[in-house]
């Protein structure tokens, strides 16, 4: 009995060691926040909602579709449109329960169809790519992506689509694997490459984020959350990315990602530092060329312009975690406001202590692709 004991306590040493050594440690990220350029009065609530919310887009009709965030482990809705005051199911709740399982990322194309991205619960079920036409509400396109793609551990979070409507572009976090990659898929022929896979520009560094006075370890300290790439832009030539707890916005030129014959060393030369960032979820761009970045830790947007010099945009304490960013029509840009730290490793009953759960919207003076 006491060499069973004594071999059990052993084997927990080990397992606790190796968790630490992969998934523990860190240091604070020092806070890059300057005065913001907007007042914190610019920003409008859109809409709140009992349930956590995941990312937004908004098409440039000015119609509002949200997924409900998967570590919330809805039970019901996953994919809404706000529509006269009210949130309701897209498709519909029948729909909804067949086709999606962890639906995180959404975007909307200049081509009218509403794509989603769900990671599988972290790749251990089969991730899943699909697109809905606007006007009509069908599923239109359908991809389940298997484990050389999105093996298990890997979490795909955003994704963002080519102004030509052939080609999408999906970030892979991996917390727990420790494996990001970039994803490039085909549209017309249904294949997909994994790019950059644990390339510094797509890795997690060695930051404990922190979020209203949060920090997010658990057990002790023996995990903190860390991810890779999450938050993606796409402009006409480059795509912008950078990880979550990541210090650098890094860029790629999208011909050289398209491009199959590239060999992956000469792919990883030619991805640039572009800026630093804070630590980060969404990402969006404006027509101009604009970089604009959430800041997880203080409640913030920040841009990144021409001089390459991250400034805080706007901050408001009403955001506990800004998420993700869609551009709207009439200059306006959407921020879900995941308070994903209310969320993750915690009971049903604290994430309903803590709703309601929002949308925001301001006018940063740029003009932006709606539903990008």
């Amino acid at each position: 009995m006491k060499k069973i004991l004594l071999f059990f306590v052993v084997l927990t040493i080990v397992l606790t060691t190796v968790a630490w050594i992969r998934y523990g440690g860190g240091d604070p990220y020092p806070d890059l926040s300057s005065t913001p350029i907007l007042s914190s009065s610019m920003i409008e609530e859109v809409l709140a909602y009992p349930e956590p919310i995941g990312n937004v887009a908004v098409s440039a009709g000015g119609r509002v579709f949200f997924t409900v965030h998967p570590e919330s482990r809805p039970q019901g809705n996953r994919l809404l449109e706000y529509v006269s005051g009210a949130a309701v199911p897209f498709p519909d709740i029948g729909s909804q329960l067949k086709l999606f399982d962890t639906v995180l990322g959404l975007v909307i194309d200049r081509q009218s169809r509403l794509w989603t991205i769900d990671h599988g619960n972290h790749g251990l079920r089969m991730p899943r790519l699909l697109a809905f036409d606007l006007a009509s509400g069908k599923l239109i396109h359908d991809e389940r992506f298997s484990s050389d793609i999105a093996p298990a551990g890997s979490l795909l979070s955003d994704l963002q689509v080519s102004a030509d409507g052939k080609t999408i572009i999906i970030s892979d976090a991996s917390y727990w694997r420790k494996s990001p990659a970039i994803i490039v898929y085909d549209i017309a022929t249904g294949s997909a490459r994994r790019l950059l896979e644990r390339d510094v520009s797509v890795a997690a560094e060695n930051f404990i984020i922190r979020s209203k006075n949060r920090t997010m370890s658990f057990l002790g300290g023996i995990i903190n959350l860390r991810g890779g790439v999450d938050g993606i832009a796409l402009g006409p030539d480059w795509l912008y990315f950078g990880a979550i707890s990541g210090s650098g916005l890094y860029r790629v030129r999208l011909e050289d990602l398209l491009n199959e014959s590239l060999p992956a060393v000469q792919l990883a030369r030619r991805v640039e530092r572009y800026a630093t960032k804070p630590l980060s979820n969404g990402l969006s761009i404006d027509l101009g060329g604009y970089v604009y970045v959430t800041d997880i830790e203080h409640n913030s947007i920040h841009i990144v312009g021409p001089d390459r010099q991250a400034k805080t945009l706007i901050r408001s304490d009403a955001i506990r975690w800004p998420d993700s960013l869609s551009f709207g029509p009439d200059g306006w840009i959407y921020v879900s406001d995941s308070a994903l730290s209310e969320l993750v490793l915690q009971s049903r009953e604290h994430i309903e202590d803590n709703q309601p759960y929002r949308i925001f919207r301001f006018q940063p003076g740029g003009q932006g692709v709606p539903g990008q």
